[in-house]
Formats: structure tokens, C-alpha cells, sequence
């Protein structure tokens, strides 16, 4: 599986965005997602994930209430709503697709490039 997510930018705090990953091959419908992010300095993070039939969602606590994740298993993509972002929020955002747990990175089988988020005060 291969990913390759898009949508990140510049936004100012309060603002929106929507990012989203799509998928190579025929078994994305077969995987879980998650999106993670890693902000300069830190450690790599959880922010949401959804199972792969979009049944069950989860996410961060730093993130509940202002982000939003979803799938369309027909166009093989996820998608990440961005509401009310924070400078916080600034980080890459990864997208990754695993057939194991949601909420930890090792669980992960594929990664995407990343997308660069800037949330400016």
C-alpha cells in the first residue's frame, strides 16, 4: 500500500483545513487508518484513526471536538477535518494504514510522506 497525503498549509488560528490521504491497490477498504502528526522537536503522535469500515472513530484528547476523521473505501482516501486549529496544532501530518491497533505508531504498516500543517498565531 502506498499513501500519499495533501491538503496541508498555512492557516491562521481558528481556521480550517482538510487534509487527505489517498491510497494505491485494491485492499484499502481491508485496513484501519490513522493520521499522526510530529512537530519539530517532538515526538510523533496519535491524532485520529478510523477502522477500515469507518465503523469506529478515535482520537487525541488535544483534538476531540475540533477534528474529524473519515474514509470513502470507494475512492480509497481519508480524510482529516481540521477545525479550529490552535498553533499547537502545527506539525507534518502522516497518514498510515495498519490490519492491527489504531492508537499506536509501531501498529503501522505504511506510511505516507507527510504534509506540512503551519498554524500561525
Amino acid at each position: 500500500v502506498q499513501l500519499q497525503a495533501s491538503g496541508g498549509g498555512l492557516v491562521q488560528a481558528g481556521g480550517s483545513l482538510r487534509l487527505s490521504c489517498t491510497a494505491s491497490g485494491r485492499t484499502f477498504g481491508t485496513y484501519n487508518m490513522g493520521w499522526f502528526r510530529q512537530a519539530p522537536g517532538k515526538e510523533r503522535e496519535f491524532v485520529a484513526g478510523i477502522r477500515w469500515s469507518g465503523s469506529s472513530t478515535y482520537y487525541a484528547d488535544s483534538v476531540k471536538g475540533r477534528f474529524s476523521i473519515s474514509r470513502e473505501n470507494t475512492k480509497n482516501t481519508v480524510y482529516l477535518q481540521m477545525n479550529s486549529l490552535k498553533p499547537e496544532d502545527t506539525a507534518v501530518y502522516y497518514c498510515a494504514a495498519t490490519r492491527r491497533g489504531l492508537i499506536i505508531a509501531n501498529e503501522y504498516e505504511y506510511w505516507g510522506q507527510g504534509t506540512l500543517v503551519t498554524v500561525s498565531s
